[in-house]
């Protein structure tokens, strides 16, 4: 046995009957040799951590509009701190670490600069719509590699596209994930909003508090010891209805007073018409697009629109500033 076959026989000897066990997979889209020393999941997490993709997050709103503050969360840090929540629960639940690692750290992968604003942007001006979800998936099947994708496993695809809230994952590991995103961005976008001055402790019902806990810190903690507890030795995962409930009334509080707050959002609307200005830009010029956006409509048939879409989700925040710069605002003469 190579260190991989080893490696997958511990999973097998040690891995609840509930989680998904690395030698079972359903797969590649296209079939490739076995790595001698990594089981497929950790193979597919070294995937994502290597891509491009995955280093562009850093630059990419997670609430706050390109923040210059150096402690608030971006995309990239959100994405560590989903992983970071999913290991905990799936260690403790005995689930796949490496399969619930690869899901968390590809979630987010299509998502848009400015965040939901920029998603909003291209499903309005795009003519196949919009979703960060689907374009993580696109993101790991087609758009890295110069085209070819990660070729990730049936598994950790599933995971991603269902990561969503009306998601239904078909693994534990992936309905890990699904809870993970919901709890880190209650958690982390609330200690941001605090940090911004956009809403206080006092801010959230007294009752909420003292049944959840009196910080995001204890409120965190409730939250995954409830998973953790309500999903012992079961083949789904699931908090009970009261702890559930508590988490999406918090939810609800943070649509009201931070993603919906016109102070912590002001700049949206500009951020929505400048990347409509950017898609409608490149679509009548795509010649200026950067190589492999060009080769996906020359060499792959794919329709102008659609490789448009790609290379502005794929943008960062920054990135897409300062493309727009360059093309609609004058520059200075510089020649004395």
């Amino acid at each position: 046995m190579n260190i991989r076959e080893n490696l997958e026989q511990l999973e097998q000897d040690n891995l609840s009957p509930y989680a998904a066990h690395s030698r079972d997979s359903r797969g590649r889209l296209h079939p490739e040799e076995q790595c001698d020393i990594r089981p497929v999941y950790q193979r597919d997490r070294d995937r994502i951590l290597h891509c491009k993709a995955f280093r562009r997050m850093k630059d990419k709103t997670q609430v706050f509009l390109a923040p210059q503050g150096d402690h608030y969360r971006t995309r990239l840090t959100h994405t560590l701190e989903v992983s970071q929540i999913a290991r905990t629960i799936a260690k403790a639940l005995r689930l796949n670490e490496d399969l619930v690692e690869a899901i968390a750290l590809g979630h987010d992968l299509g998502h848009t600069p400015f965040g939901h604003a920029g998603e909003r942007a291209l499903d309005q001006i795009h003519p196949g719509g919009f979703a960060h979800y689907k374009q993580s998936v696109r993101v790991v099947e087609v758009l890295e590699k110069n085209g070819n994708g990660l070729n990730l496993t049936w598994e950790v695809r599933n995971g991603i596209m269902n990561h969503r809230t009306s998601g239904n994952p078909s693994t534990l590991e992936g309905q890990v994930v699904r809870f993970s995103d919901k709890i880190a961005y209650i958690h982390h976008d609330m200690d941001d909003a605090q940090r911004a001055g956009i809403i206080t402790e006092d801010d959230i019902p007294v009752t909420m508090r003292t049944f959840l806990g009196y910080t995001t810190r204890e409120r965190l903690n409730t939250f995954v010891h409830n998973i953790i507890e309500n999903s012992m030795e079961k083949d789904s995962i699931s908090m009970s209805p009261d702890v559930f409930e508590a988490m999406m009334e918090l939810r609800v509080l943070m649509f009201r007073n931070v993603y919906e707050n016109p102070v912590a959002k002001k700049e949206e609307d500009k951020a929505i018409k400048m990347l409509s200005e950017l898609y409608e830009y490149y679509t009548d010029h795509p010649e200026v697009m950067s190589r492999e956006y060009r080769e996906l409509v020359e060499y792959r048939g794919v329709p102008k629109e659609q490789a448009v879409c790609d290379y502005i989700s794929g943008m960062t925040d920054q990135y897409s500033m300062e493309k727009f710069r360059e093309i609609y605002i004058p520059k200075s003469w510089e020649v004395y």
